[in-house]
C-alpha cells in the first residue's frame, strides 16, 4: 500500500506542479522532471495495446494475489511481493482512471535520468526493484542450496 501511495502522490503532483514536456532539473541534469502521459509500456512502445496493458495488469494483480502470495516463505519474498503489486497497481490505476477512457489510459511518468532514454515514475521503479530482489534472492537461494547439498550431514554418536 505505502508503495502505491507514494506513487500517487507523486503522480498527482507532478500533474499539478509540471507542465507537460518541459525539463526541470532535480539533480543537474543527472536527475530531471519532466511530465509525460505515456499510452504504451517501457520506452513508449505498444502505444496501441493500451488495453491489453490493463488487462495483463489485472491478471497479474490475481496471480500475485492468488497464486505468489499464499507461497511467501521468507520475508524477502513479502517484499518483492509488495513492490511487485505496488508497481502494476500504480499504473493500472493510471490506465483506468486517467484519460482518453477507462482501460486506455495514458500512464504518468515523470523521472528521466541522464543518458537513460525513457521517463519512468515510482511504480515502475517498485516493479525494478521487485525484479532485482527476485533475481538476487534466486541467486543466493540457488547458491545456499548447492552449499547445504555438499556439506555432510553429522551423524549422531549415541
Amino acid at each position: 500500500m505505502l508503495g502505491l501511495g507514494v506513487d500517487q502522490v507523486v503522480k498527482l503532483a507532478s500533474v499539478a506542479y509540471l507542465q507537460p514536456g518541459r525539463t526541470v532539473e532535480l539533480v543537474g541534469q543527472l536527475l530531471q522532471l519532466t511530465l509525460i502521459r505515456n499510452p504504451g509500456a517501457a520506452f513508449g512502445m505498444g502505444s496501441g495495446a493500451t488495453i491489453v496493458f490493463s488487462a495483463f495488469a489485472v491478471i497479474a494483480t490475481v496471480a500475485c494475489l492468488a497464486v505468489a502470495l499464499p507461497r511467501i516463505t521468507q520475508v524477502w519474498h513479502a517484499v518483492a511481493l509488495g513492490l511487485l503489486l505496488a508497481g502494476i497497481t500504480g499504473n493500472l490505476v493510471d490506465r483506468i482512471t486517467q484519460p482518453p477512457s477507462p482501460f486506455r489510459g495514458h500512464v504518468i511518468d515523470m523521472f528521466q535520468l541522464q543518458y537513460f532514454g525513457a521517463i519512468f515514475n515510482v511504480a515502475d521503479v517498485c516493479i525494478t526493484a521487485a525484479a532485482a530482489m527476485i533475481i538476487v534472492g534466486g541467486f543466493v537461494a540457488d547458491r545456499r542450496a548447492a552449499t547445504a547439498e555438499k556439506e555432510p550431514v553429522a551423524e549422531d554418536a549415541a
